[in-house]
Order: structure tokens, then sequence, then C-alpha cells
């Protein structure tokens, strides 16, 4: 029997090895860039988070929230450390949860699966962009660029949109329409946001431990709270990323919210400045030991200021607006950096129309699909990418008759 898979990033590199355990399964892997693994060598700033031991249903996203629940059951993130720990990677799990490769290089995580690959029922071909699928009488028939190939069954594992300087596509969408599925809408997730407030381009750089409150016309929309960069467009970071989901969608106004000093109350912060009038310092110091040297004198500028007045002339007026200021600074957004530089894509086809114990299509027997093509996008952190090892290993195993 041959099992084809189209796409050879994390879910398709998972659903290969795990089809590959039967050894009466032919396994053929085509990938349509150059090698294997891009996107994922990329991930987390070339780190690769690859798992999250806190990865649970209730991390995860799309119109059935109860399709993912079986996968990452059968595949938790415990036993896709003991996977990967098989497979020679050496992995280190901080306080948050979050693993990483003991080398702090992505090149580790993809060189094992890369070499994972390399079995004898396992058959690679790079640069062969799928153009056709046509289901037969005894499978299905795949039409490259560079050939055409038969399978008894086949798994799409195209991944999704995002990324698309490193390989996101639409075609396992556009594949699995071919076949009768559904589509949900596509939007950017884990993906900066961009403001036309004028202090953005002036603290580029920047990171501090922030509080985001997003509004949408006039509403709390979300909230989340982390490391918070500014840009020359606008707002990055995890903390961004967490919220970034649906923000800027349709219309309205959508306005974010920052406090920087979440856990110190109003008046202590009041008591803390008024502290520094008696201090022979200028305004451009009045954050000074508090925040970021550059963020304290550009909040302290949005709060109508004016620089380099002595600290002993503040009125208490001034000082209490300052203190508005660093816990509620007002950012309007205009719009996400869109999918190019999204992590995720979120929606995907319905996953209604496929089993969750086995990843099968209910409407093609012998089709799967697995990963970021379906409608089920995760929470920052490396629950993406465990969804793509838990699903592609479903995927894989069921279709290889050994699950």
């Amino acid at each position: 029997m041959v099992i084809g898979i189209i796409g050879g990033g994390a879910s398709g590199m998972a659903a290969a090895l795990a089809a590959a355990e039967n050894p009466n399964v032919e396994v053929l892997l085509l990938e349509r860039q150059a090698r294997v693994g891009r996107k994922l060598q990329a991930t987390g700033n070339g780190r690769c988070n690859l798992s999250n031991l806190h990865a649970a249903p209730g991390c995860y996203h799309g119109d059935d929230l109860s399709f993912a629940d079986y996968a990452l059951t059968v595949y938790p993130a415990v036993k896709t450390l003991e996977w990967f720990a098989k497979l020679g990677l050496y992995t280190v799990t901080e306080d948050s949860g979050r693993v990483y490769p003991y080398s702090d290089q992505a090149n580790s995580v993809v060189d094992v699966l890369r070499f994972g690959l390399q079995k004898d029922n396992i058959r690679l071909v790079t640069g062969a962009e799928v153009t056709r699928v046509k289901k037969t009488d005894n499978g299905f028939f795949v039409t490259c660029t560079e050939g055409s190939y038969a399978c008894d069954k086949l798994i799409i594992a195209c991944g999704g949109l995002a990324g698309t300087k490193l390989g996101g596509s639409m075609s396992g969408y556009k594949l699995l329409r071919s076949f009768g599925h559904n589509c949900t809408k596509l939007r950017p997730a884990l993906v900066q946001l961009k403001s036309d407030w004028s202090g953005c381009a002036a603290l580029k750089g920047v990171r501090t431990n922030c509080l985001v409150n997003i509004f949408h016309n006039g509403e709390l929309y979300s909230h989340s709270t982390g490391e918070l960069q500014f840009t020359d467009y606008g707002l990055s970071g995890p903390v961004i990323f967490e919220i970034s989901r649906d923000v800027c969608q349709g219309s309205g106004e959508w306005v974010c919210k920052l406090d920087f000093l979440p856990d110190v109350s109003g008046d202590v912060l009041a008591d803390m400045l008024r502290n520094r009038k008696e201090m022979p310092i200028t305004t451009d110091d009045l954050l000074t030991g508090i925040l970021h040297n550059r963020l304290g004198r550009v909040l302290t500028t949005a709060a109508g200021v004016r620089m380099q007045q002595p600290c002993s002339e503040l009125t208490e007026d001034a000082l209490m607006q300052v203190v508005a200021v660093v816990q509620g600074l007002e950012v309007n957004l205009t719009d996400t950096m869109g999918m190019d530089c999204a992590q995720v894509t979120a929606g995907g086809i319905c996953t209604d129309e496929f089993d969750p114990m086995t990843m099968e299509s209910r409407l093609v027997p012998g089709l799967y699909a697995c990963g970021e093509v379906l409608d089920i996008d995760g929470d920052c952190g490396g629950y993406n990418l465990q969804w793509a090892w838990s699903s592609g290993r479903l995927a894989g195993h069921s279709a290889g008759g050994n699950t």
C-alpha cells in the first residue's frame, strides 16, 4: 500500500514517520520547496518552540472546539517529547511549559526529522509542486510539475496561508476544495499589529512587560499580560501575538490600552513620582529607574509634560497625567501586518467534514488532512506545532493502518 503525503512541513513529516512505522507501507512524501521544514526552521526566531507541556484542548480555536480533543489526548506533549527523544532530539522545557531544542537552534528539530525520513519505505521528493489530484477507483492520482504518482491513500498536509514568504500558500485549501470540502474565512493569527501612533517608531526595539487591553468600538474585546515590543509600524511581542487573532477584522474602531505597571496601584506610582520632585533632576528622568529610559521619556511627553523641566516645578495635575498615561496609554490600531508576517492561519478547511479520531475525510474515503490546513489554530507558545505533531501522527497512523 502506498500512502501519498502532500507537504513536507511539521505535520507532513510527522504523518510520514507515523505511517512508515508499518513496514508494509510505502510512503511518498511530496514537498514543493527545495527542502523540507523551511517554515519550521524559522519558528521561534530560529529557536523553534516545538511544543508546550500545557497544551490542551482549551488552548485551541476553530468553529468546532472539540475537534482537536482526540488527537491532543492520544498524542499529548509528553508523548511528543518521547517521540522526539527517540529521533535523537535533546530538549529543554522552560517554567512556562514552552519546549525548545537544547541547542537553541531550529535546525536541530528539522535535522532529526530529516534523518528519520531516511527509511527504506519513505520516498521524499522535493521541488514537486502538486498541480492536480484526482480520485481513482483504486486510490488517487497526483500530478506534479515534475511527474505523476499513484497512491492508495492521500494525506493533505500543505500547511496554511500564513508566512507566505517561507512557503505558506493556498494549495492545501484548493486541493481539498477540489474534493468538495469547504473552507472558513482565512485570517492572520499570532501577528504584529499596526498603529498610527508616532510614539511606536520613536520606541522601535524597546521591550517591556505590559498589560494590554484591546477595545473594539469602546467595548473590551480581549486582554493579555506579557512582553510587548515596539516597532516602527506598531506593536509586536508575545503579548500582542496572544490576542491578535481577530483584531482589526471587519469594521469599527480598534484601540489598544497599555498599562506598563499593572502590578502597581496608581496611588503608589503617584507617590513614587512625588518623591522625584525632591530630587535635583529634570523631567527627562521622571520615570528613570521605573521604566525603560526611552519609554519613560516618550510617555512623559505623551502626558503633556515638557522635557528638561525641573521635576520640582511639576504640578500635581501634571504628575497625575503621567500616572494616567503610564497605566492607560491609548494607541489606535489600524491593521495587522497580514499573512506575510503571521505565524499561523486562523480558519481553514471545515473540521466537521473530517473524523476527529482518524483525520479521514467524511466525504472522500482514503483522503486525510492534518495540521494548519484545517480550521484549528492554537495560542502562542508552541501550541500550534503541538497540533501539527498530534494531528500529523494521528493521520499517518490511521492511513497506515497501525493505530
